[in-house]
C-alpha cells in the first residue's frame, strides 16, 4: 500500500472504505471503495487493482465528460493524448520505458500550462503514479512484450471504421491476439468533441491497440466536483453559472443554479455563501462574490419576464406521472423537493400550517434583505409546474395518518418553529416585554409584508436581543426600523464569531444602523415588576485558549456583571421543532437533539414512504442546506415511487464521500493566475436612509460589474474518480 503524501487532502489511514450506505431500508451491497483518483492524487487501498486502466480511465473521463473550458490546447486535447499514451503501455507490445518519459513530459506540460484547473489537476494522479508505482508500468511493458508476437503486429494508417476487431493471428504463448481499432476516436465523435491533433504535442501514431479477452473486472464511479460545488450544501454548478453570466447567457447561468438551486432569488440574496470560504480565488486575492453572481440570471428571468428557466437534464417520466406526493411545510426544503418532484412529473400537495407560503424566509427573514415579491416569484414557479398549496392547514396526530394515506410518499418539512429559552432566571413566557424570537419575526413579517396584522411600534423602547446568529440580526435591525429607543444584542462570544456565525455583510450592516453589540455577555437574570420586563442582570465573561479547544473557554469574570435597563427583551438563542403533530405509535422517531430521526443520505425515516429534511432534520441551520436536502429527498422518493427502494445513485455516494473526504485545500499553490483584480461589491441603501424603512438594502451587482466580476473565476472544477 502507497505510503500517505502529507500534502494531499486525503490519505489512506483515513480515507472511508467504502461509499456511503443507507441507515433504514438499505438494499444496496457496500461497495468498498479499491482505489480513489482525485485532483491532488491518488489513494490505493487495494493494491491487486489495475492501476494503469484506472489512470487511463481517468484520462478519459476529462476527456469526454470533464468541464474543460477549451481554450487551451493542452487543456482541449490532453486527456485524449493521456488516454492513448496510458492505452499503449498497457497493452500494446511497441510501449517502452521511453513511453514512460513522454508520459510524464506531457503531464508536466499539461499541469504548468493548462488554462483552468481542470486541465492542471487531471495529470497529478498519474505523476504521483509514475513516482510510487512506476514497477506498475514497468512490470506492464515488460509482460505485453513476451506475450506477444511481435511478427503478427499490423498498423493501419487509415483503418476501416466497421473493423472494431479483428484476429491476426497468435501470440507466442499460444493465445489468440486481437486488435481493436479507433476506439476512442469514435468515441471523441459521439460526443461531438473535435478529435484533431495538436502538433506540439508530439502525439505517437495511432495504432490498433492489443486487447486481451479478459475483462478487468473493475468498475469506476466519477464525479465532476469543485472546491466552491463541495462547499455548498446544494452542491450548485458555481463554476457554470458564473461562466454563464461571464458570456452574457444569464439565462444559461440561471439554468446551471436550478440545476440543484430552484430559489435562486432566496439564495441570490440570503445565503451565509460558505461556497466563499472555499473559492481558490481567495488564495490569490480575494474570493469571488458567489452569492452576487447567482443573483444575475434569475433577477434577469424576473425583470424580462421570460418563461420560467428549468435545468435541461430534468424531465418528466411516464411512470411518475400517476404518483401523487404529500409534502408537510411550504419553506425552502419543501419547497426545493416539491420543484424538483413536480419537474419528474409526480402530483406534489405542500401542506403549510401559516396563512402565507414560503415558511421561515416568508415570516422570518425581513423584507430589506428579501423583498416577498422576488420570493413569490420562486414560487410562484412551482405553481406553474402543477404543484399545489394548501394554506393554513396544519398537520397533526390526528389527522397525520388519514393525509398520509392519501398519497404515494410523505415528505416532512415542518422546520423549527419554536424558540429556545434563556436558561436564566425568572424566565417566563407570560411577561409582558418578553418575546421569543420567531414570534417577533413572524408578527413583523405578517404586518410589513402581509399586511396581515399591524406593524408593531417600538417608539421609546429599550430592547436588548439575546443571540448571535441570522434570526437574532434580523430581529435587531428590525426593531431599529420600529424605531426603539435603543437596540443592544448580547452575544456570549466575540465578534470574529457573530462574524462567523453570520456574515461580515450583515454584522457591519447592523452596525452602520445603530444596533450596539455586548460581547462576552449573558443574561442571569430577568428583572420584573408588574408582571413586566424592567431590567436585565448581566454576567461578563472572558475567553481564555485552551490547548485542544478551538472555541476556547468562557470564564466568569469576577465583578465584570452589571444591570441592563430593558423594556423588551428578545430571546433568539435558538430554535426547535415542535413534534407535537407526531404519535410513538407512527413509528418516526427523534433524536437527541429533538429533531426527526432521518436517515443522513437518504433521508428516509424508519416509517417507510415517510422522508424528512430541511431544520427538521439537521436543527436550525440555513436556507441553502434545507434546499439541498430537499433536492436529495426529491430524487431519493422519484427511485422509490418506481421500484419502491431507498437507494441512493452513484452520483449522490460520490457526493457525499467527496464531502467527506474535503475539496478545498487552502495550501495549495494557484499557478496561472495573475493576483490584484479586486472583488466586485454591490451598491446600497445608505445607513441613515435604510434604517427608517423596509426597502432592500442590497441592490446587486450591475451585469457589467457582474460580467467583470465572472471573469476573476478560475474555473476550478476537479475530477475524482473511485474504483470499486
Amino acid at each position: 500500500m502507497m505510503k500517505d503524501n502529507p500534502k494531499l487532502p486525503y490519505s489512506v489511514k483515513d480515507f472511508p472504505k467504502t461509499l456511503p450506505t443507507l441507515k433504514y431500508f438499505n438494499t444496496q451491497e457496500p461497495k468498498n471503495i479499491k482505489a480513489f483518483i482525485g485532483w491532488d492524487g491518488l489513494v490505493v487501498l487495494d493494491e491487486s487493482i489495475d492501476l494503469l486502466d484506472a489512470l487511463k480511465m481517468y484520462a478519459k473521463q476529462y476527456q469526454l465528460y470533464a468541464q474543460s473550458c477549451g481554450r487551451c490546447t493542452p487543456g482541449k486535447y490532453g486527456g485524449r493524448v493521456l488516454y492513448e499514451m496510458l492505452n499503449k503501455i498497457q497493452n500494446s507490445p511497441e510501449a517502452s520505458v521511453d513511453d514512460l518519459a513522454k508520459l510524464k513530459e506531457i503531464c508536466n506540460l499539461m499541469h504548468k500550462t493548462a488554462k483552468c484547473e481542470i486541465g492542471k489537476t487531471t495529470p497529478k494522479p498519474i505523476l504521483q503514479a509514475l513516482d510510487t508505482h512506476i514497477d506498475v508500468f514497468t512490470r506492464n511493458i515488460s509482460k505485453n512484450k513476451q506475450k506477444l508476437n511481435k511478427s503478427n503486429i499490423i498498423k493501419y494508417k487509415t483503418p476501416k471504421e466497421e473493423e472494431d476487431f479483428k484476429l491476426e493471428g497468435e501470440a507466442s504463448d499460444g493465445s489468440q491476439v486481437y486488435y481493436k481499432a479507433n476506439t476512442f476516436a469514435k468515441e471523441i465523435q459521439s460526443h461531438n468533441i473535435n478529435p484533431d491533433m495538436h502538433d506540439a504535442f508530439n502525439v505517437l501514431e495511432r495504432f490498433k491497440l492489443a486487447v486481451h479477452s479478459h475483462s478487468h473486472n473493475q468498475t469506476y464511479i466519477s464525479k465532476i466536483t469543485a472546491p466552491c460545488t463541495d462547499m455548498c450544501p446544494s452542491h450548485v454548478d458555481i463554476p457554470g453559472y458564473i461562466e454563464g453570466v461571464r458570456d452574457k447567457r444569464f439565462l444559461d447561468s440561471l439554468s446551471a443554479t436550478r440545476g440543484s438551486m430552484p430559489l435562486a432569488q432566496v439564495c441570490g440574496r440570503v445565503c451565509p455563501h460558505p461556497c466563499e470560504h472555499a473559492c481558490r480565488r481567495a488564495i490569490l486575492d480575494e474570493p469571488i462574490s458567489i452569492m452576487e453572481l447567482k443573483r444575475v440570471g434569475a433577477s434577469y428571468e424576473m425583470e424580462y419576464n421570460t418563461p420560467y428557466m428549468h435545468p435541461n437534464f430534468i424531465e418528466a417520466q411516464e411512470d411518475l406521472k400517476n404518483k401523487k406526493v404529500c409534502v408537510v411545510g411550504a419553506g425552502p426544503g419543501g419547497l426545493s423537493a416539491s420543484y424538483y418532484m413536480a419537474l419528474q412529473g409526480i402530483k406534489v400537495d405542500v401542506y403549510e400550517a401559516l396563512p402565507v407560503l414560503g415558511g421561515a424566509v416568508a415570516t422570518g427573514v425581513p423584507n430589506y434583505r428579501m423583498p416577498i415579491v422576488a420570493y413569490n416569484h420562486d414560487i410562484d414557479m412551482l405553481k406553474t409546474l402543477g404543484v399545489t398549496f394548501h394554506t393554513n392547514y396544519p398537520i397533526t396526530k390526528e389527522n397525520f395518518l388519514d393525509i398520509e394515506s392519501k398519497y404515494d410518499a410523505t415528505v416532512l418539512a415542518v422546520g423549527t418553529r419554536l424558540s429556545k429559552k434563556l436558561g436564566c432566571i425568572n424566565e417566563d413566557f407570560s411577561l409582558e416585554g418578553y418575546l421569543p424570537a420567531i414570534k417577533f419575526m413572524d408578527h413583523v413579517n405578517l404586518a410589513e409584508k402581509f399586511g396581515l396584522e399591524s406593524i408593531p411600534d417600538l417608539t421609546g423602547k429599550n430592547v436588548v436581543c439575546i443571540g448571535g446568529g441570522f434570526t437574532s440580526m434580523d430581529v435587531v435591525r428590525c426593531c431599529i426600523r420600529l424605531n426603539a429607543k435603543s437596540v443592544i444584542m448580547l452575544y456570549r462570544r466575540d465578534e470574529a464569531t457573530i462574524i462567523k456565525n453570520t456574515s461580515s455583510e450583515e454584522y457591519h450592516e447592523a452596525v452602520e444602523e445603530g444596533v450596539k453589540f455586548d460581547f462576552l455577555s449573558a443574561v442571569h437574570e430577568i428583572v420584573s415588576e408588574n408582571g413586566k420586563v424592567r431590567s436585565l442582570k448581566v454576567d461578563k465573561f472572558e475567553l481564555k485558549k485552551v490547548e485542544g479547544s478551538p472555541k476556547g473557554e468562557l470564564v466568569p469574570l469576577e465583578g465584570g456583571g452589571y444591570t441592563l435597563e430593558c423594556d423588551i427583551v428578545i430571546p433568539a438563542v435558538s430554535q426547535e421543532l415542535d413534534a407535537s403533530f407526531l404519535d410513538e405509535s407512527f413509528g418516526i422517531g427523534l433524536t437527541k437533539r429533538h429533531t426527526i430521526d432521518a436517515d443522513p443520505h437518504s433521508f428516509s425515516t424508519p416509517r417507510k414512504g415517510v422522508f424528512a429534511c430541511g431544520d427538521c432534520v439537521s436543527g436550525p441551520l440555513t436556507i441553502v442546506n434545507a434546499v439541498g436536502q430537499g433536492r436529495r429527498v426529491a430524487n431519493v422518493v422519484k427511485r422509490y415511487l418506481l421500484d419502491g427502494q431507498i437507494s441512493l445513485s452513484d452520483d449522490e455516494k460520490m457526493e457525499d464521500l467527496l464531502k467527506d473526504v474535503g475539496v478545498y485545500d487552502s495550501s495549495r499553490e494557484v499557478i496561472g493566475w495573475m493576483k490584484g483584480d479586486k472583488r466586485a461589491h454591490s451598491d446600497k441603501l445608505e445607513p441613515s436612509f435604510r434604517a427608517k424603512n423596509f426597502e432592500e438594502v442590497n441592490f446587486g451587482l450591475d451585469r457589467k460589474d457582474a460580467i467583470k466580476e465572472a471573469q476573476r473565476c478560475m474555473r476550478c472544477y476537479y475530477i475524482s474518480m473511485c474504483v470499486v
